[in-house]
């Protein structure tokens, strides 16, 4: 797994180094946003949780964009419903970090796009806070429950001048003996640079 997180150093370095070569009026997008995830592997449980993303315009059309998300541990009810019932905790959590290039509709207010990112998912069980719980899971990349990831997906951004909201629906693949597929939904601010 540590050649996974060296390439994609690698990768994200050039990418942030080539805009610098494109005179555009225009240089690119950074974003927060509240992500969803419908995790497959465990009954298709829902979890949320926060990310952020930067992306760099390659043309009008097209940009180089890295995004990381968190998604927090969470909660279940277990039981007959109005009859009985036991709330537990899970200490389980994902992280991903995803690259690739984002296709988009022109200039203009609405912007249609599609994306393709590669990148990894990491799955953690920890009992620690949010802050901390999140730098465990990043600092556990190369040496632990660290997968190979694909992202497909598209979506809609829609802007006033440097300001916008992007909202984003795709499939977020997993490899660990064989494929697995989770719908993932993102949505929140975007600011233009």
């Amino acid at each position: 797994m540590k050649w996974m997180v060296r390439a994609a150093v690698m990768v994200l370095a050039l990418a942030l180094l080539a805009p610098t070569g494109f005179a555009q009026e225009e240089h690119g997008e950074v974003g927060i946003f509240a992500n969803y995830l419908r995790f497959h592997n465990l009954n298709n449980q829902n979890f949320w949780g926060v990310g952020g993303r930067v992306a760099f315009n390659m043309a009008s059309w097209a940009q180089l964009e890295a995004s990381m998300s968190y998604n927090f541990a969470r909660n279940f009810t277990n039981g007959t419903p109005g009859v009985t019932g036991s709330f537990s905790k899970t200490s389980f959590r994902t992280l991903d970090a995803l690259f690739g290039p984002k296709f988009q509709t022109g200039a203009g207010p609405v912007r249609l796009f599609i994306t393709t990112k590669a990148g990894l998912m990491n799955f953690s069980l920890t009992n620690k806070g949010v802050a901390s719980g999140f730098g465990s899971a990043v600092t556990n990349i190369p040496d632990g429950n660290t997968h190979f990831a694909l992202y497909p997906g598209g979506g809609v951004e829609l802007f006033a001048h440097w300001f916008g909201v992007r909202a984003e629906l795709g499939d977020e693949i997993y490899w660990e003996n064989g494929s697995h597929h989770n719908l993932r939904f993102t949505f929140g601010p975007q600011f233009r640079f």
